[in-house]
């Protein structure tokens, strides 16, 4: 039942979107922004004569059979998945600007559900938040495993991405106080117990702004993935968590030794895991999940660095076996 309703809402949507982005002339992503606007205001808005009487009427008619507000938090946190996933089928979406799958978001939780223990107010930031959906999927389901209440953060300088993000937020009454700005800028938010991240991958092209980072290139541009493990690790509080989506080379680069040098001088490399390679198109792209604390009052090294490869989740008897030994190194390894 819960399919069908999804199915129902999303087939509605999907059409309704389609209409505006027809009858408005304008992208799918921008017809996309212009539903949500309409479902939080609950009226179709007109302006300069557009949307037609007729495809108002249209619009207002999908609106009423998407029955959005009688799906679960996580049902509509899956429809707007499912159009963003047309968007990124109609339009040429640039690699770093791609939404996080769930079943690395998913991976993601349950590595935080293991170091962090459950606490009122626990704190969490997403530095590249883009259209939300790693930090919906983490705030869902740590609501669902019956976590209080969380105070969430996501930066974004990308003005798409973050008015996405927002209206998906406000769709699914998740809250999270989002912030449209650089991430390698000054953050206007408080120091947060966890900071998880997809890095987007690739060269930071403002050198100058870059000055005072500790893991900023001798010559030529930085790693923008490096400066915002920095920048993520000086936004944790101490003994705080960073858990970030990253290349599964990260240690292999030129530059890698600034960054080891960095994370040595100011965090415990508490685990690195690589993430199914059938995840990917290629095994340039494959991506690993790194796990850094910061250091401070009960951080310590772990007795052992959780180290090893997701088996692929087509084995479901090995990926299940593989996040025992997951359980078993947080019980006997980490220092919680």
């Amino acid at each position: 039942m819960g399919i069908e309703k999804i199915e129902q809402t999303f087939t509605s949507l999907k059409e309704a979107v389609a209409l505006l982005q027809k009858e408005l002339q304008v992208s799918y992503l921008d017809a996309l922004i212009e539903t949500g606007d309409n479902l939080l205001a609950k009226e179709v808005h007109v302006e300069d004569g557009l949307p037609t009487a007729e495809v108002k009427t249209r619009l207002e008619e999908l609106y009423a059979n998407a029955q959005l507000a009688g799906l679960t938090t996580e049902q509509q946190r899956q429809v707007m998945q499912l159009l963003l996933l047309q968007a990124y089928k109609q339009e040429k979406i640039q690699a770093n600007h791609q939404m996080t799958p769930d079943t690395i978001g998913f991976l993601v939780e349950y590595l935080l559900e293991k170091v962090l223990p459950k606490k009122q107010g626990l704190a969490l930031l997403d530095l590249t938040v883009g259209t939300g959906n790693l930090l919906t999927a983490i705030l869902s389901k740590l609501n669902q495993n019956g976590w209080p209440k969380i105070q969430a953060y996501g930066v974004d300088n990308d003005d798409t991405l973050i008015t996405l993000a927002s209206m998906a937020t406000q769709i699914e009454q998740i809250s999270v106080d989002l912030f449209h700005q650089d991430a390698l800028d000054g953050l206007l938010l408080p120091k947060v117990d966890v900071v998880v991240s997809d890095l987007p991958v690739g060269y930071y092209p403002l050198d100058e702004r870059v000055t005072q980072f500790k893991t900023r290139a001798k010559k030529g541009h930085s790693y923008v993935h490096h400066l915002l493990i920095e920048q993520a690790v000086n936004q944790l509080k101490p003994a705080g968590f960073g858990i970030f989506v990253v290349p599964k080379g990260l240690f292999e680069s030129p530059e890698a030794k600034g960054l080891l040098d960095y994370i040595q001088a100011n965090a415990y490399l508490q685990g690195m895991l690589n993430l199914p390679q059938d995840l990917f198109a290629s095994k340039r792209g494959q991506k690993a999940i790194l796990l850094l604390q910061k250091h401070g009052s009960g951080a310590k090294q772990a007795k052992q660095i959780l180290l090893g490869d997701f088996p692929s989740f087509k084995h479901k008897e090995q990926f299940q076996a593989f996040l025992g030994q997951i359980d078993q190194w947080e019980r006997n390894s980490l220092m919680k």
